[in-house]
C-alpha cells in the first residue's frame, strides 16, 4: 500500500493536520491573550474544553469509521473533516467582533471546539487508522519518524513564519490564510489517497455495543499493555501541557525576546536541530531497538532539557535548551505512535484511536494547563499588559513539567516483557 501516490497523500494530510494543530495550540492562545485578554484562564479553560471535544469526536467518528469502512473505506471521513477544519480555523478571529470580554472569551471557546470537532475526527483518529491500517510492525517506526518529521517541519513554518505574518497583516489575514490553505490542499490529498482492502463484512455488533465493549473488565484484561501505555501518555502529556500553552507568551514576555526576531530563531533552529534532523533516525532506531527502550531514554531527556530550559536567559542558550527538549519529544512521539497502533485491535482502529486521543488530550490537557495556569497567577509576575493587568509566566513552570515527566516510566515499567515470536518490537530488549 506504500506506493508514490499513497506516500504522497499522507505527507500532505500529515502535513496539514500538524500544522493546523500547531496554529490551534499556540496561536489561537497568542490570539486570546493580544486581542482579548491577558489573563491566562481563559487559555485554560479553552484547551480543556477543546480537549474534550477531541476525545468525543476521536472516539464517537473513530468508531463510525471502523463500521462503516466496509462499506466506505475511511476516506468521507478524511475528505469532509479537513475540510470543515479549514473552514471553521478560518472563522476563529471573528469572535473578536464581539463587544464584550466573556462574550469574546465564549465565542472563541466554541470556535475552537468547532474546529477541533473535526479536526480530530480526520487527523486524530481516522488518518492515524488509516496509517496503521496501511503499515506493519516492520515499517511502521520508519512511518512515524516521517510524520514526525512533518510535525516539526510545520512547527517551524507556524513558530518562524506566523509572528512575521501576524505582524505585517494581522491575525484575522493569517487564520483565514492557514484554512485557505488546510481545504485546498486536503482535496489534493484526498483525490491520491487509495484505500487498503476493505473488510467484507460489517461488524456484528451494534455501535454503541461496540463503544460499551471496550469498557468492560474482560476487554481491559485482554488489553493489559496497551492501557498501561495509555497511563504512561496521559502523565507525559500532563507534564508537557503544565508549559506548553504558555511557551510564546514565556519567551516573548517572560525574556523579553522580540516576537520577530530573536523568538523566530530561537524556535527555528530548536526545532531544525531538535525536532527535525533527529525524527527519522529515531524511526529507524525505535525498528530497531525496541519502543519502550527508546520511550524511557525519551522521558530522561525531556526532564533534563525543560530544568535546563528554565535557566537558559539569552537567544543562545533558549536554542541549545530548546533542542535539548525537543529531540525527546520526537523520541517519544515516535516510539509511542507506533506503540499504539502495534496494539490497536485490528477491526477498531479509529475507536481505539479515539482512546490515546483520550489518555493524550482530554485528560492531559484539562490538568496540565490548569497547573501551569494555577502556577502562573501564584508565582507569575503581575503586571500591566497592553493596556491590562496580567500575569506573566515564569520559569517554575518548565522546572515542574521536568519532573513531572518522570512519571510517565512507572507505568512503561509495568508493561510485561514479551515473549520471543510475539512481537520483536515491543520486546524490552
Amino acid at each position: 500500500m506504500l506506493n508514490k501516490r499513497t506516500w504522497v497523500a499522507i505527507l500532505i494530510l500529515g502535513f496539514l493536520g500538524q500544522l493546523a494543530w500547531g496554529v490551534e495550540n499556540q496561536f489561537f492562545n497568542t490570539y486570546i491573550f493580544d486581542e482579548i485578554t491577558p489573563n491566562p484562564q481563559p487559555i485554560a479553560w479553552m484547551t480543556a474544553a477543546s480537549a474534550i471535544t477531541a476525545t468525543l469526536a476521536s472516539i464517537f467518528m473513530g468508531a463510525l469509521s471502523d463500521r462503516i469502512r466496509w462499506r466506505w473505506g475511511r476516506k468521507p471521513f478524511l475528505l469532509i473533516g479537513y475540510l470543515c477544519w479549514g473552514v471553521a480555523t478560518a472563522l476563529f478571529p471573528t469572535s473578536a467582533f464581539f463587544t464584550t470580554i466573556s462574550t469574546m472569551v465564549f465565542m472563541a471557546i466554541m470556535f475552537d471546539c468547532i474546529m477541533t470537532f473535526f479536526g480530530s475526527t480526520a487527523n486524530d483518529s481516522v488518518f492515524h487508522a488509516y496509517v496503521a491500517d496501511i503499515t506493519t510492525v516492520e515499517n511502521r517506526g520508519k512511518v512515524m519518524g516521517v510524520l514526525e518529521i512533518l510535525t516539526w517541519v510545520a512547527l517551524l513554518v507556524v513558530y518562524g513564519g506566523a509572528p512575521i505574518l501576524i505582524e505585517a497583516k494581522g491575525y484575522p489575514f493569517f487564520f483565514y490564510l492557514l484554512g485557505g490553505l488546510v481545504f485546498v490542499l486536503s482535496l489534493v490529498a484526498n483525490l491520491l489517497l487509495k484505500e487498503p482492502p476493505l473488510p467484507k463484512a460489517p461488524p456484528t455488533k451494534s455501535y454503541l455495543a461496540q463503544i460499551a465493549d471496550t469498557f468492560h473488565w474482560s476487554t481491559l484484561r485482554k488489553q493489559g499493555d496497551f492501557f498501561f501505555l495509555l497511563i504512561a501518555i496521559m502523565l507525559w502529556g500532563i507534564a508537557q501541557q503544565i508549559f506548553f500553552p504558555y511557551l510564546m507568551t514565556y519567551i516573548n514576555h517572560s525574556k523579553g525576546i522580540d516576537p520577530n526576531t530573536d523568538a523566530g530563531l530561537v524556535i527555528f533552529f530548536a526545532i531544525l536541530i531538535g525536532g527535525i534532523a533527529t525524527a527519522y533516525p529515531l524511526g529507524l532506531l525505535i525498528d530497531r531497538w525496541g519502543r519502550k527502550n527508546v520511550a524511557l531514554i525519551a522521558i530522561v531527556g525531556e526532564m533534563i532539557g525543560l530544568i535546563a530550559f528554565s535557566f537558559a536567559n539569552n537567544t543562545i542558550t533558549l536554542i541549545l535548551a530548546g533542542i535539548l527538549w525537543l529531540w525527546p519529544i520526537s523520541a517519544w512521539t515516535i516510539a509511542i505512535g507506533a506503540w499504539t497502533k502495534d496494539l490497536f485491535p485490528e477491526d477498531k482502529r479509529g475507536q481505539f484511536g479515539g482512546y490515546v486521543i483520550l489518555f493524550s488530550v482530554a485528560l492531559t490537557m484539562t490538568i496540565g494547563p490548569m497547573v501551569g495556569s494555577r502556577l502562573i497567577t501564584t508565582f507569575g509576575i503581575y503586571e500591566m499588559i497592553e493596556g491590562q493587568m496580567g500575569y506573566i509566566p515564569i520559569p517554575l513552570i518548565f522546572q515542574v513539567a521536568g519532573f513531572a515527566t518522570l512519571l510517565a516510566a512507572i507505568p512503561l515499567l509495568l508493561i510485561r516483557k514479551k515473549k520471543p515470536g510475539i512481537d520483536r518490537n515491543l520486546q524490552e530488549n
